[in-house]
């Protein structure tokens, strides 16, 4: 009898197996045929079979399903799984997973989740509603005011300044939560990298102009796609395009030969035969010029975390040299002020004590007139780099300078004014510049 109820339980299982796998079969089929510019994607998400497990689980390269949970949510809503599908896939597309190192995980699940959910509304299928979706809308366009945006980025920040309430982020749950996030931190065990997604991406951004023609509303996919395939910048290594060639006084030992050293000491005694070179070229910064864009969009917290960022990668000491020369240049449409720094107590003083002046309109002209002033008075004895901090709203100059230049943003702004050419633009993640 117990040979029988097991075999019986066997061919149960095996039957809700076999539907999970259709329905899946039938989402994936929906997707493809009504967004083809997913097909790359669909064919590279792998969902995987996990029984009693309650839930839908993504790790970053696959979507663990208990089928029993599939039957029982399909049941109730026949769109679920497409919905839970394209949820899923744009995790992948917006690689949602890759970016969860030294962030606050609570806050980035829920942005993610309520960004992919936001996208999906807009494409506006019929084979993807939800019952819930009116009310989700209603609470979409007001996030949207408060947080500027619906991307994922933008959402983040805006729950790190103002944290939602318990009770919001339950209601957010309840909304927008399809599968769970508990292995995004096991990057080391995902079968396809996050190159690979990159150029899946890029696939789906080039496609969506075939796509919009279908008068689908694709501003949501195109704002996420923008944020997730914009590259990234190592701010220290950035940093370092800007540092001279120097002396310091340090033994190198990369050009120093210890067998003819101690051959010497061994046969004559107390007299090597090569005496260790003292002084070696390295890459320190020494003149610099950091200026800040004092407008009305540029303002205390944001210049103070930027200022303090550049600070702790100068303040290593293998990034500078004893002696320092760096001018920190306040400027709106006019140079403000200029505080010279020569040690870290002047850098340290300043952070405490510096004020921000001006908060005019932007000229970005006057400040390379006065490094130029600089320059002729032999204020610098080998100018190298100049960093702009900015949102980009100003008049740019018209002549290359004779050093490098950087205008550095916190977030892109694509009504901004394009950087002149012989400039470098870095845009910078807000997170990245405070870590």
């Amino acid at each position: 009898m117990q040979a029988e109820e097991k075999r019986k339980m066997a061919d149960n299982e095996e039957r809700i197996s076999a539907l999970g796998r259709e329905i899946i079969r039938l989402a994936h089929d929906s997707i493809l045929v009504n967004m083809r510019f997913l097909d790359m994607a669909l064919s590279e998400l792998r969902l995987e079979e996990r029984r009693q497990t309650g839930a839908f689980v993504y790790d970053g390269s696959r979507l663990y399903y208990d089928p029993s949970l599939l039957l029982a949510k399909y049941k109730k809503e026949p769109h679920y799984m497409v919905r839970l599908y394209l949820h899923t896939l744009l995790h992948c597309i917006f690689y949602h997973s890759y970016q969860t190192d030294k962030l606050e995980r609570d806050y980035w699940d829920l942005a993610t989740d309520i960004a992919v959910e936001n996208t999906i509304l807009e494409m506006n299928l019929h084979l993807a509603t939800m019952p819930s979706d009116e009310v989700l809308r209603s609470n979409l366009s007001i996030l949207k005011k408060q947080a500027k945006g619906l991307s994922a980025e933008k959402l983040y920040r805006h729950f790190r300044i103002e944290p939602p309430s318990t009770k919001a982020v339950k209601e957010w749950r309840e909304l927008c939560h399809y599968d769970e996030h508990i292995y995004w931190d096991r990057k080391e065990e995902l079968t396809l990298s996050q190159d690979a997604w990159r150029k899946i991406s890029e696939r789906v951004k080039a496609d969506l102009k075939s796509f919009s023609k279908d008068k689908n509303n694709a501003r949501s996919m195109e704002e996420n796609l923008k944020e997730a395939t914009r590259e990234k910048y190592d701010y220290t290594d950035f940093l370092r395009r800007f540092m001279v060639m120097g002396e310091t006084i340090q033994i190198n030992d990369e050009e120093f030969d210890y067998i003819y050293y101690t051959y010497g000491l061994s046969q004559y005694g107390n007299m090597p035969l090569v005496e260790p070179l003292e002084y070696r070229d390295a890459n320190k910064i020494k003149d610099f010029v950091i200026a800040i864009d004092t407008s009305a969009s540029c303002r205390g917290e944001v210049v103070q975390t930027f200022l303090k960022k550049t600070y702790q990668i100068m303040q290593q000491r293998e990034n500078f040299f004893r002696k320092i020369n760096v001018h920190i240049i306040q400027c709106d449409n006019e140079v403000q002020s200029d505080t010279k720094i020569t040690s870290w107590e002047d850098f340290n003083q300043f952070l405490a004590n510096g004020k921000l002046r001006g908060f005019g309109s932007t000229d970005f002209r006057p400040v390379f007139e006065y490094v130029e002033k600089l320059k002729q008075d032999g204020e610098f004895e080998d100018l190298k780099g100049l960093l702009y901090f900015t949102d980009g709203y100003g008049i740019y100059p018209a002549q290359m300078p004779a050093y490098d230049t950087a205008f550095v943003f916190l977030r892109e702004d694509g009504e901004a004014p394009a950087v002149p050419p012989w400039a470098i633009k870095v845009v910078l993640d807000e997170e990245e510049a405070i870590r």
